[in-house]
């Protein structure tokens, strides 16, 4: 065949394509299991922080979370555990979840049990930041109203300023706050420092400088947790 011909250019070109397309499928192949490994530490990772809990390495992620999220939960709308299979919570997608309609919504909840033998509840909460999505993770403790750590992050927030929510000095100030006003759900609002919420609910500093994304997490918290008010109060009703 006349190597200068169109014919033998087009043959040439739709080979090699082939062959890279080939090759790259076969990459992707081989590093998919350890990207998606590497995602779900990162999870892990999240929900342990949360705990106030750091793994020694990160090859000991996942035996530190095995250690301590003794139990995987969904629940109804109504708070009722409608599945209790390993890692049914885990897995959920809080993005698609949270565009269904509430009655429609898989809740996912991380049963854990400190050193201590203290139980927490860990809860994914999801939502929109200035450039992109947040998300994070709220643990709540057995009383169901008191929040026990939180742990935040992003995809595109603006360094130094709205991703800042990731820092300790931010999301330390969630722990001990309270979900409920005289047992009514009130959620925790993230206020411009020196302001108040006007209906006497718990509230946290907002990041200077970082108006949207503070309101963000603010609304993030109050849409996810609201969720969970059938839940809290099946809790609240065990510890009385």
């Amino acid at each position: 065949m006349n190597k200068n011909s169109n014919s033998y250019q087009i043959i040439y070109s739709a080979i090699m394509v082939v062959l890279v397309g080939a090759v790259l499928a076969l990459i992707y192949m081989n590093l998919k299991p350890k990207q998606d490994e590497n995602i779900a530490n990162d999870t892990r990772s999240q929900i342990l922080g949360a705990l106030h809990i750091t793994a020694a390495s990160d090859d000991e992620i996942p035996a530190t979370y095995e250690k301590y999220v003794t139990q995987d939960l969904l629940v109804d709308h109504k708070g009722n555990v409608v599945d209790s299979a390993k890692n049914c919570a885990f897995t959920v997608n809080m993005k698609k979840n949270m565009k269904l309609a509430e009655a429609e919504r898989q809740l996912p909840v991380l049963k854990c049990t400190l050193d201590d033998g203290s139980i927490k509840y860990v809860i994914p909460v999801y939502g929109a930041g200035l450039w992109g999505p947040i998300w994070g993770y709220v643990a709540v403790d057995a009383d169901g109203s008191t929040i026990y750590g939180a742990d935040f992050s992003h995809e595109s927030e603006t360094p130094g300023l709205g991703a800042r929510i990731t820092e300790d000095a931010f999301q330390d100030q969630f722990v001990a706050k309270k979900l409920y006003q005289d047992g009514e759900f009130k959620n925790v609002s993230v206020m411009k420092k020196g302001q108040k919420p006007t209906d006497g609910s718990d509230y946290v500093d907002a990041i200077s400088g970082a108006t949207i994304t503070s309101r963000g997490v603010s609304t993030m918290m109050h849409q996810c947790l609201k969720a969970y008010d059938p839940f809290f109060k099946k809790l609240q009703s065990a510890t009385e």
